[in-house]
């Protein structure tokens, strides 16, 4: 059980730390002793530290302990549970193309009009983790392995409450009125008549990168937690490195619009 009680203390670091530094109170004082961009430093620093101990600590690890639900096994479920995870990939590259343009983005600028992905979900990228981590959990032959990948479905459905909650304090009617629009469940808003569906407005080309990675990933599936889990964490945090600084750029393009803007006005 070493393998399973070391994998979940290190889950409750991560999610606790990247919910907790993010939360009202300490966010408040981090960013009024380092300011805003210190504060992100500090922030993205603490995430990638404890992400980094979960994935060396799991990898050394994952062949240890009990075995899992292994669900594989039946015939019938592991197709549907390998179209779960390549669609969990296709969102999350789709993700990564909307970030910048998203009110979630970290420099972004408010929410605007849902378009696109965010028409389906306003959260892809929490929900791409979800189906990817909660797919592997139900395949994973050992217990030390379900709770390694259930825990980025646990990521996923927290940080996507969380994150909600956040910007609605911080950015008011504007985001009340995105949430009141859109759903973090797929479809959840087109089905209820809130939302539909535009066809044009989808990223295919990001769909498709997704599922091309899908293949790749299955095809070198041991390499990815080779090396203490070297490649999943460099796709994990230069993703996330890429994510930002598309967002700070967009950010920062949208705030020399509104002051050229403002500047122009008599």
């Amino acid at each position: 059980m070493h393998a399973v009680l070391g994998t979940a203390a290190l889950w409750l670091v991560m999610i606790g730390t990247h919910l907790g530094l993010a939360s009202r109170r300490p966010r408040e004082a981090l960013v009024a002793r380092l300011g805003e961009q210190g504060y992100l430093t500090a922030f993205s620093l603490v995430a990638a530290l404890a992400f980094t101990a979960l994935v060396w600590f799991y990898a050394g690890h994952r062949t240890e302990g009990p075995a899992g639900l292994a669900l594989g096994s039946v015939p019938w479920l592991r197709p549907l549970l390998v179209t779960l995870i390549v669609a969990g990939f296709a969102l999350g590259a789709a993700s990564l193309v909307d970030y910048p343009r998203s009110p979630m983005a970290v420099f972004g600028e408010g929410a605007g009009s849902p378009r696109g992905i965010e028409r389906i979900t306003r959260h892809s990228f929490f929900v791409a983790v979800t189906l990817v981590g909660t797919a592997h959990a139900l395949l994973a032959p050992h217990l030390a392995g379900a709770v390694f990948t259930g825990g980025f479905a646990v990521l996923g459905l927290v940080g996507s409450w969380h994150q909600d909650r956040k910007l609605l304090r911080l950015r008011g009617e504007p985001y009340a009125a995105y949430l009141a629009a859109t759903s973090m469940i797929p479809f959840a808003a087109i089905l209820s008549g809130r939302q539909r569906l535009v066809w044009r407005e989808l990223p295919y080309g990001s769909f498709a990168v997704g599922i091309l990675v899908a293949v790749l990933v299955r095809a070198r599936h041991d390499a990815v937690l080779a090396h203490g889990g070297l490649g999943l964490l460099v796709a994990v945090l230069g993703g996330a490195g890429v994510a930002m600084v598309q967002g700070f750029r967009r950010g920062r393009r949208v705030r020399r619009r509104r002051q050229s803007l403002a500047h122009s006005t008599p």
